[in-house]
Order: C-alpha cells, then structure tokens, then sequence
C-alpha cells in the first residue's frame, strides 16, 4: 500500500496498460529507442511534475518493467470495461485516505506526449463548476476533418484556450467556417466525478458513437476542453510503433 502522504498534494497520475490490445498485442512493453512504451509515458507524466504516478495493470509483465526503470505500478482486475474502471479501482491503493481529489488518467500508448500538456488537462478543473477536464487540438490537415477515426469536440469557448464540450463525434462537426478541433484522450476528473461516471451505465449516443465520454455529458456532467498546440502520437499500429520509434530514437 502506498502511503497517502505522497498524494496529499492533490492530484494523482494514473496511466492505465494492458496486453490485450486487438491492432497491437503486447504494445505497453514495445521497445522503443531501447525502453518500453510504458516506461517513456511514464517518465512524460513524472516530467509533469503535477503529483505521483502510478501504472495501473493487470499484467505481471508490465508491472515488472515500470518496476525495473524506478516506477510504481497497481495491479487491478483483469475484467475492467474500459481504462476509467481500471483507475478507479487503482486510486483507491493510491491513496486510500481519498486525500486526492484529482485524478489524471494518461493512456498508455501516448509515447510522445508532451508534459506540458499532461499538466494543461487538469488545469480546467479550477474552475469548480467543472466535472471533468481533457485535451483538443485545431486540426490542420483537412484529412482529419473527414476521418471517423478522429475524434473531433464541439464546444463553446468559455476562455482563452478553453472549451465547453457540448458534444464528442466522429462527425465532420460543426458544420460552417470556423475551425475544427481533434479530442485528445487525456482526462483529468474530480474523484466524485469519477465515481460518478464509472456507477454509470453505457448512454445510447455513447454506444451509438462509441465514444465513452458521452456517457459523462448525457448524465449532465461538465466537461471542460484545454486547447493545445499539437496533437501527440497514438500508438495503435505497427506503423504508428515505427513512427514512435523514429521521433524518440532522434532524441535519445
């Protein structure tokens, strides 16, 4: 058990990994310029420097390589639905006087995400009428505005750099001039919030679009939208491994 003074400041960093990835089984512990995935995202939320990391797994395996570079990892279940359970249930061995009452979830196949950004998705949640809080960038290329696989945000500006979300979808949206905005899949919640959304069952646009955070504005809950500069790589193919490896091996 982890003592709850390292988490007193606030906020924790929780990163959830599994093996089981369909498009790339195994990708947590994929080497990149020599060093897992895991381990660089890792290491992108300790530079982050917005409270403690952890790794929350169900497999050994990941558990021993975030071990091996100096980190912390939480084993869970294995039957978790989606990463929001699986931090749930780590947060309570996080810190299990519930001291903190943040908490940031950071996927574990964002390599080249920047620190910076990590820190800007939790920066929403000043503002107190603010439930959760995530990440979008302006899309530049015009192949995006079309790709059902990205993600794009509708929201009303509510401050500089700032969104309120109003919908999430897969959608060229909104329709007219002004610009577009690719969701980024980084969030930071209250922990209310949290237990909230996980006591939630599935909401019918978010089977519909099969985006969970739907489920989060369905049942009235605020999301708020810090906007950054760029979008960070996914890792969800063997191309989007390769490319991971060329930018992170340059700057090794």
């Amino acid at each position: 058990m982890v003592s709850s003074e390292r988490t007193a400041g606030g906020t924790v960093v929780l990163i959830p990994a599994r093996l089981a990835a369909s498009r790339l089984p195994g990708k947590p512990l994929a080497d990149i310029a020599g060093v897992p995935m895991i381990v660089h995202v890792w290491r992108r939320a300790m530079e982050a420097a917005i409270g403690p990391v952890f790794v929350a797994t169900d497999a050994p395996e990941i558990a021993v390589a975030v071990a091996a570079a100096g980190g912390r990892a939480l084993m869970t279940r294995a039957d978790h639905p989606n990463g929001s359970a699986r931090i749930h249930e780590a947060l309570a061995a996080a810190d299990p006087d519930g001291r903190a009452g943040v908490v940031v979830n950071v996927q574990g196949d964002l390599p080249t995400i920047d620190p910076a950004a990590i820190a800007a998705a939790a920066a929403p949640l000043a503002d107190p009428a603010v439930d959760i809080a995530t990440l979008a960038a302006e899309i530049v290329r015009e192949e995006e505005r079309t790709n059902e696989n990205v993600v794009k945000v509708v929201g009303s500006p509510v401050g500089p750099d700032r969104l309120r979300a109003l919908y999430f979808t897969r959608a060229t949206a909104p329709w007219g001039a002004g610009p577009h905005y690719h969701h980024i899949g980084l969030y930071a919640y209250r922990r209310a919030a949290l237990d909230r959304y996980v006591a939630l069952p599935p909401s019918p646009l978010e089977l519909r679009e099969r985006l969970e955070q739907l489920r989060a504005l369905e049942a009235g809950m605020r999301i708020d939208v810090a906007l950054v500069d760029a979008v960070p790589l996914g890792v969800d193919t063997p191309a989007d491994l390769e490319r991971a490896r060329a930018i992170l091996g340059a700057t090794s």
